[in-house]
C-alpha cells in the first residue's frame, strides 16, 4: 500500500496548507517522461520518511490552481512545506539521493 496521498485543488488547503506536520508535495504530468522515472522515489521517500512527513502527489493540468499557486513551471516539482509555508523548492528530474537530501536537509531543520 502506498503512503503517498493523491490530491486535487479542492483539498490542497486542507492537506498541505494546515498539515499538522512538514509535507512534501510532488507536482508531475502523465505526459512527462522523467516523472515516470521520479514517482518510484517518491513512493521510497514515503516508505521511508511518512512517520515524520506527509507526502502528496499532485498531476499538474487538473490543478491549475495549485499549480499556479506554488509557482510550478516545469515538471517533476518538487515544493517542502511546513506551516503552510513553502521552505524549499526544486525543479525538474532528480537522484534518489538528491530527493533524500533536499527532504533530510528540511526535516532536520
Amino acid at each position: 500500500m502506498s503512503s503517498v496521498r493523491v490530491i486535487g485543488d479542492n483539498e490542497f488547503e486542507t492537506e498541505v496548507l494546515k498539515a499538522d506536520q512538514p509535507v512534501l508535495v510532488y507536482f508531475w504530468a502523465s505526459w512527462c517522461g522523467p516523472c515516470r522515472l521520479t514517482a518510484p522515489l517518491v513512493e521510497s521517500i514515503a516508505s521511508s520518511y511518512g512517520d515524520r512527513l506527509k507526502v502528496i502527489k499532485m498531476e499538474v493540468d487538473p490543478n491549475p490552481q495549485s499549480v499556479s499557486q506554488c509557482k510550478i513551471e516545469g515538471v517533476p516539482a518538487f515544493r517542502f512545506f511546513e506551516s503552510g509555508e513553502v521552505k524549499k523548492a526544486s525543479e525538474g528530474a532528480i537522484t534518489k539521493q538528491k530527493l533524500e537530501d533536499f527532504v533530510l536537509s528540511q526535516l532536520s531543520a
